[in-house]
């Protein structure tokens, strides 16, 4: 068995304690699944992202039975999908079944999807199958402060995580200035902008990280992690699973941090949540 990367952990509401950096399987196709996340778990990571929706679940809880690690240093996330809000405990226990766990450390209603104005009903679930041990903490994706706002005024009770769609370009200031305000965590997807953008091109950025000996993109995930962000790239390769993870020897000069803030233009590159349906 292999020895867990030395990664800082982060307390949720719980106790539990997160890790700052995992392995996010969003849209890691089911049949490179197994491999990449047993190659993730051998290089030492400990923290699992997927979802339903994802439709990897089965091929994550083979990699996890496989590895021979002891559930106890693992911390595995799965997520309530859109049309499944109205049956939370029928959708977790297959999420379960597939994953081969008999809880998760954390379940993440996926979207607020207000069209279908079920999210509360959903959230009031969650917080039911954390009671019931099946889920260790509770937590939302995607909820903008209004969604928030609201399953927070109808049970009193707030969420562990807010998994919201953050890099350089897209920061979400004011979102992320509520959660934290709230003892909300923030965890970005698509911290490296899903490639999406020019921004691992920018020259200013290619210059700090050959200051540093580093890649542009460790760059960017270094200044996630100093911003106290949990971050999960998704790869398809091993060496890119060791290069994501070789972030915490260096750290980034209080003017190289303030250059990667001021790359704030607004632009997402993933559905907004305030429309964003089941289908």
């Amino acid at each position: 068995m292999t020895v867990a990367l030395p990664i800082p952990t982060i307390e949720l509401t719980s106790g539990a304690r997160i890790p700052q950096l995992g392995f996010g399987c969003f849209l890691v196709q089911p049949g490179d699944t197994e491999r990449i996340v047993s190659e993730a778990l051998e290089v030492g990571y400990r923290h699992i992202d997927t979802a339903a929706a994802y439709g990897n679940e089965a091929e994550v809880g083979a990699a996890i039975a496989q590895s021979g690690i002891p559930r106890e240093e693992l911390f595995i996330t799965t997520k309530l999908w859109n049309d499944r809000q109205g049956d939370a405990r029928a959708a977790l226990t297959e999420s379960l079944d597939k994953l081969g766990l008999d809880r998760v450390d954390l379940y993440l209603v996926h979207w607020p999807v207000p069209s279908q104005d079920t999210y509360v009903a959903a959230w009031e679930q969650v917080l039911d199958l954390r009671e019931a041990g099946l889920t260790v903490d509770a937590g939302v994706s995607n909820h903008e402060i209004e969604h928030l706002e609201r399953i927070i005024e109808a049970t009193g009770e707030f969420p562990a995580v807010n998994q919201i769609e953050l890099h350089p370009e897209h920061q979400r200031q004011q979102l992320t200035a509520y959660c934290r305000a709230n003892g909300i965590e923030i965890e970005a997807w698509g911290p490296l902008a899903q490639g999406k953008s020019d921004l691992l091109m920018q020259p200013r950025l290619q210059e700090i990280a050959a200051s540093h000996g580093k890649s542009v993109a460790q760059i960017v995930l270094r200044w996630h992690i100093e911003n106290g962000t949990i971050i999960f790239p998704k790869t398809s390769s091993r060496s890119r699973l060791i290069e994501n993870a070789d972030l915490f020897d260096f750290a980034l000069t209080e003017t190289e941090h303030a250059f990667v803030t001021a790359l704030e233009s607004g632009t997402n590159y993933g559905p907004d949540p305030r429309e964003f349906g089941a289908k």
